[in-house]
């Protein structure tokens, strides 16, 4: 186990329950905790384009699932088969209670993105949020999203845009240099006992690990706003929307196995 993943294990298993509860903190009294589906019309991100046009039927897997947002989501959507993956115990504990709460049928899973716990092309579609910066070792996550999938399957994910990632929340002027070598750590709060290891990879880098590992690109896409007033104020100091109006937060790649 790499230096970097049992760092981020142990930081996310800490942190675990203060992040759920950050993002469970609107939610309506007697109401469902958010669970957003990453592929309606009315998701998060936007609406996704017609390499995907309907996640009924399809048999799914997240990657580094979290809280298990997206896999709740998308069993509620209509989904064949869901799993999620996800090396933090704790994570997966939020996980499995919403899925309880909304009664869907989900598989959760410990296991490394990098050495996938599940069957060669056992799914339709895989997906990742905000989890691939994390990992030391892009080229095995990817070839290993690559081995799970089926042929003509689709993999979509996430990721800080590395551009963003540059800038001083507070200041919006850049701290950093979009070459600077790409692994850094940030400090989530003192009172942890471990800092988050980060990889911040350019644009070409991700694109071209992707190409690497044997798909084909379909989509870049980078959303946003030009309007702060598009954008909810954040707990999180590294989320403003002054900032967000003049540089994606977010990088998106849609990619199809070749």
């Amino acid at each position: 186990m790499s230096d970097s993943r049992q760092t981020n294990r142990r930081l996310w298993n800490e942190w675990s329950d203060a992040f759920q509860a950050l993002w469970n903190a609107d939610t309506a009294d007697g109401g469902l905790p958010p669970a957003p589906c990453p592929f309606t019309a009315d998701a998060p991100e936007g609406v996704p384009p017609d390499l995907l046009p309907s996640i009924a039927d399809a048999e799914f897997v997240e990657l580094g699932c979290g809280g298990g947002q997206a896999s709740v989501g998308t069993a509620a959507g209509g989904a064949a088969r869901v799993v999620g993956v996800d090396f933090s115990a704790t994570q997966l504990d939020h996980a499995r209670r919403l899925r309880d709460c909304y009664g869907v049928d989900v598989r959760f899973v410990a296991g490394d993105v990098t050495c996938l716990p599940l069957a060669d092309d056992a799914f339709d579609v895989a997906f990742s949020k905000w989890a691939f910066q994390m990992i030391a070792d892009l080229d095995a996550c990817l070839t290993e999203a690559r081995r799970v999938l089926r042929d003509d399957g689709v993999l979509m994910f996430d990721v800080p845009h590395p551009f963003y990632e540059c800038f001083d929340p507070a200041t919006e002027s850049l701290d950093r240099s979009y070459h600077a070598p790409d692994r850094r750590t940030i400090t989530i709060d003192e009172g942890y006992d471990a800092d988050l290891v980060v990889f911040d990879r350019t644009v070409s880098d991700l694109h071209n690990a992707l190409v690497d590992a044997g798909f084909d690109v379909r989509r870049v896409l980078e959303p946003g706003s030009d309007d702060p007033d598009d954008y909810d104020d954040d707990p999180l100091d590294s989320s403003r929307p002054s900032l967000m109006a003049k540089v994606p937060r977010t990088l998106r790649f849609w990619a199809v196995v070749r």
